[in-house]
């Protein structure tokens, strides 16, 4: 039962990720808010960790709530994350998205 649980969990973070706009990021916090579990940040974390390999879902588009790309660790290459975004047009420099406030989507947009 609790594996189920996770499953859908994990599926739920990842059709909610695929929502993210082009150019746009939004944060593990805001997807776990979105999702009606607030403390459940470095859960969606964790689900997002499984879908570096998926193109279909822009994992590359979540950050921490400061804006600092903590899961490019995740990504095959050194640089990847950010030369995803680069190529979105987001900024990024010192591992951080460079105008956090104007790029940020907030999930609850679409609901």
């Amino acid at each position: 039962m609790l594996e189920k649980a996770q499953d859908d969990f994990v599926e739920a973070v990842h059709e909610l990720t695929k929502l993210i706009p082009l150019g746009r990021v939004t944060t593990y916090g805001a997807i776990a808010y979105c999702l009606g579990s607030p403390k459940s940040a470095r859960m969606v974390g964790w689900a997002l960790h499984h879908a570096v390999h998926r193109p279909e879902v822009p994992a590359h588009r979540v950050v921490n709530r400061n804006g600092y790309l903590t899961g490019k660790h995740h990504f095959v290459g050194e640089g990847t994350m950010e030369e995803l975004l680069a190529a979105e047009g987001v900024a990024v420099k010192g591992d951080r998205v460079e105008d956090f406030a104007r790029v940020f989507w907030h999930p609850k947009q679409i609901i």
